[in-house]
Order: C-alpha cells, then sequence, then structure tokens
C-alpha cells in the first residue's frame, strides 16, 4: 500500500509501487509499459489518462465524500480511499478483451442451459423432469406471478441483458467508434448489478437437492452444468469490467471544476462525483445537477435519504411478520397437505441431519433479514450525531448490509425450484405458500433500503466548520 498523500488515494500495486520524490507531490513513472501504439488503435489499449502529466483526475469517494487524485495505475492495481478505505478504481489489463470474451462465453452458458433439461426426480416409478425456465414459469400456474416475475428477471433476464450490454460497449470501444446508445448502456449496467442473482439462485438449488435427496432420486440434467459454468463466468464478467476506463474511453475526462481543493470534502466545496461513471462536477445552488459525462442525476446528498430509509425499513418490518409466521411452501404427500415455515423448514432439515444447510437457511433467511433492519435502523439513528462514533466502523457496517441483502433470497428460489421440480400428482407435490411473496418483498425492500441510505452522512460533522477540514492538506487543481 502506498499513500500518496492527503490529494490522492492509496494504490494497492500487482508489482513494484511507484516510488516518490520524497515531498508532497509524488513523481510516478509511466505505469504502463506500453509501446507506441498507432492513432488507429482501439481506444481501450491507449495509455490511461492518470498517466499523462498534463491531467489531473480528480474523484470523490462515494462513501465518505473524500476529495482525491487518481494515482498512476498498471494493471492489477486499485485505487483506494485514504479515509474509509473505498476502492475507487480497479484497473484490468486489456479490459474491452476480456470483457467481450468472458460476456460472450457466459452467454452461450446460458444459451445451452435454457436448451436442455436442468433437472429431473423419480419416486414410485413417477418421474418429472424440468427446464431452466420452469422455475418461473411454474409459479404462474400457481397463483404466484409476483414471485414468478422476480425469479425470472434476476435469474435470466437481467443477467442476459447485463452481459449484451458489455458485449454491445465493448465491441464499440474495440472498432474504435462507441456504437450508438453505448453512455445510456453504461449507465444502465452499473443499475443493473445489484439485482443478479444467479449465483443466490445456484446456491438455492443446491439446497433444494439437499432437501429432497432423502425422499427421490435426483437427476442432475446438462443445463444444470451449464448453468453451473453460467454463474462463474457472469461472475468474473461483472469484476472484469473496468468502468473508469470503459467511461474515459467512451466519453473521455472534462477537466475538473475549477478551484477544486483535494485533500478535503467535496461537498462544502460544492462538488460531488458521479456514483455511475466518477466524474467530480460542480453543482448547482441548490445543490442538484446532472453529469457532464453520462448524465446521472446529482446530488450533494441523497434527497431524503433518512426519511426514505426509515419508510422503506418500516415497510419490511411489517412484512417480516407474515413472511416468518405464514407458510413459505406447502408440500402435499399422498394427498396430505403439509404446510412449512421457514423455521419449520430449518427444523425438518436439521432433524434429517442436514446441519450444514439448515445453517445456510437459518442465515440468509432468518439472521441477515433481521441484522439489516436492526443495522440499518442503527445507522440511520447515528447519522445525525455522526462526530460521536466510530465513522469507519459504521461505514464497515453498511458495506456488510448492503452486500448480504440479497443472500436472502436463497428461500425464495428454493421455493420456486421444489414447485417446478416436485410435480407427481397425489403422490407428492409443492405448492407456494403466501410467506414466499412476503418475504421475497422483505429482501426487495431491505436492499433499496441500503440503496436509499448515503452512506457519506456517516461522515459529515455539522459542528465543524467545512474550511476547518484538513486545511495544511489542502490542494488546488490545475
Amino acid at each position: 500500500m502506498v499513500d500518496y498523500g492527503a490529494p490522492c488515494v492509496n494504490v494497492t500495486h500487482s508489482r513494484d509501487p511507484v516510488p516518490s520524490s520524497g515531498g508532497r507531490h509524488p513523481v510516478p513513472r509511466p505505469a504502463f509499459r506500453h509501446v507506441a501504439l498507432s492513432p488507429q488503435a482501439p481506444l481501450v489499449d491507449r495509455a490511461p489518462p492518470e498517466v499523462r502529466p498534463t491531467l489531473r483526475r480528480l474523484r470523490a469517494c462515494h462513501e465518505c465524500d473524500w476529495l482525491m487524485a487518481l494515482p498512476p495505475l498498471r494493471s492489477g492495481d486499485q485505487a483506494v480511499c485514504p479515509r474509509c478505505g473505498h476502492v475507487e478504481v480497479r484497473r484490468h489489463r486489456y479490459p474491452a478483451q476480456r470483457s467481450l470474451a468472458l460476456a460472450l462465453a457466459a452467454l452461450a452458458a446460458l444459451l445451452l442451459a435454457l436448451s436442455f433439461p436442468f433437472l429431473g426426480f423419480s419416486v414410485r416409478g413417477v418421474g418429472h423432469r424440468i427446464e431452466l425456465s420452469q422455475t418461473a414459469t411454474d409459479l404462474i400456474g400457481q397463483h404466484a406471478p409476483l414471485v414468478a416475475v422476480a425469479v425470472l428477471l434476476t435469474t435470466l433476464v437481467l443477467p442476459a441483458l447485463y452481459l449484451l450490454g458489455v458485449v454491445w460497449l465493448q465491441a464499440g470501444l474495440l472498432r474504435g467508434a462507441p456504437l450508438p446508445a453505448s453512455r445510456a448502456t453504461a449507465r444502465t449496467l452499473a443499475h443493473l448489478e445489484p439485482w443478479m442473482m444467479a449465483d443466490v439462485f445456484l446456491i438455492g438449488a443446491l439446497v433444494s437437492l439437499i432437501k429432497i435427496a432423502g425422499l427421490a432420486h435426483i437427476e442432475l440434467g446438462p443445463a444444470f452444468w451449464a448453468f453451473v459454468a453460467f454463474v462463474v463466468l457472469l461472475l468474473a464478467t461483472t469484476q472484469s469490467v473496468d468502468r473508469d476506463w470503459l467511461w474515459f474511453a467512451l466519453a473521455g475526462e472534462p477537466p475538473a471544476p475549477e478551484g477544486s481543493r483535494t485533500g478535503r470534502t467535496a461537498a462544502p466545496q460544492g462538488l460531488t462525483g458521479c456514483p455511475t461513471c466518477g466524474l467530480v462536477n460542480r453543482l448547482e445552488p441548490g445543490g442538484h445537477g446532472h453529469c457532464r459525462r453520462c448524465g446521472e442525476p446529482l446530488h450533494a446528498r441523497l434527497p431524503h435519504s433518512l426519511q426514505r430509509t426509515w419508510a422503506l425499513l418500516a415497510a419490511a418490518a411489517v412484512l417480516y411478520v407474515p413472511a416468518n409466521v405464514y407458510p413459505i411452501m406447502t408440500t402435499t404427500s399422498l394427498g396430505r397437505s403439509d404446510p412449512s415455515t421457514i423455521l419449520g423448514g430449518i427444523v425438518e432439515l436439521i432433524e434429517m441431519g442436514s446441519w450444514p444447510v439448515a445453517l445456510v437457511i437459518l442465515v440468509a433467511s432468518v439472521i441477515v433479514p433481521l441484522g439489516k433492519l436492526m443495522a440499518l435502523a442503527w445507522l440511520c439513528l447515528v447519522a445525525p450525531r455522526a462526530h460521536e462514533f466510530n465513522a469507519l466502523a459504521r461505514t464497515r457496517m453498511y458495506r456488510l448490509t448492503e452486500f448480504i441483502g440479497r443472500w436472502s433470497m436463497v428461500d425464495i428460489f428454493v421455493v420456486a425450484i421444489l414447485v417446478a421440480l416436485i410435480r407427481a400428482g397425489n403422490l407428492m407435490a409443492v405448492g407456494p405458500g403466501p410467506a414466499a411473496l412476503a418475504f421475497g418483498s422483505v429482501v426487495v425492500l431491505t436492499m433499496l433500503a441500503a440503496m436509499t441510505f448515503d452512506p457519506r452522512l456517516i461522515w459529515d460533522d455539522p459542528h465543524r466548520p467545512a474550511q476547518d477540514e484538513d486545511a495544511p492538506h489542502e490542494r488546488h487543481a490545475p
């Protein structure tokens, strides 16, 4: 970890660190050892902008509002906020080529997963096989259309749109000229990413298989293994997208607002960083505006952040009661119906000896939603008194709640898979219960609550004059 001083960010290098002059101004050597490229070279293969001595690139941290300058980055490096530790930029080598190859491979795997049988089961001579899409469509016939839409969007539609968007963007960059609607596509990708849950669906599939392994013979179809490959490739694609370099290749880097001072927070200067492309913009007098590069709406702080978060948390807390009281699914065996709640399913797994699976469901379906409700409520309470507590510890708590919230969908995916798979007439069948919609709503509402909470409020100190913030370190951006 190399500290470039207050105006810059910390950089984690994959190779040797960039040396400094010993003073306050770093003296970076060329970070990318490229050979000279012709003017016709793809935009993403040219030298990144921060190695140019005439261009100083500023970023405002999305979690603590610290204004900093990006140092030179090499492939494998990441720029980290020196104040809160948030990763601002991850640099990859050949980002367009890598993302394009991974996205095309993921789309091919998804096509295979939709073309062959996904899972099958047989019990007492009666069997049933399903395709991947049936995990969503069969819920419509069971009078759970909203749950079906949620499953279909999060596991198939949104990931496919994301991958197609990546292909569209990177293909345009590789040909030397962005394709039409590239900026709108890049903005959309940033908003789609939190809602893609193919990896959570895969965990739900494994839990489902363990739950019925002792009751019937399970068959893993070719589509199951293709879906496993799709999940791995999708995760690799999302990690390979170099968003900072992508936006520079699409629209360049407008100069920093005049008079910007690094080494202090951006809001008192009338500045803010775009949450989509990262560009630092000057806000209008009312504290609002639009990004000069991508057009994203900007705010000094998210409007009514605490009020919206409280409202979403209250709605989630109300729905959390029926989600745990009513049955999440009903199992019919030999003509007898047996409703099962979330806690009842956990107890059943323990009685079957499946302690690891029971622990996964307990954490994902009980502890995580309840813990997220309590954590976000506590953050809302302490945000107005941010200076009285440890801001860094609270920021880490916020990151954890934002990361784990989506994993609560495991139970919904388990229900979707079992409803589609267990179809043997009166011998055995599974149907969704009223708690499925309530629990899915809790997951969505808590995710929205985390998104509407502005973590920069954690670092705001209403009793400290803005002009006194780290004054010895402030510098003017050229």
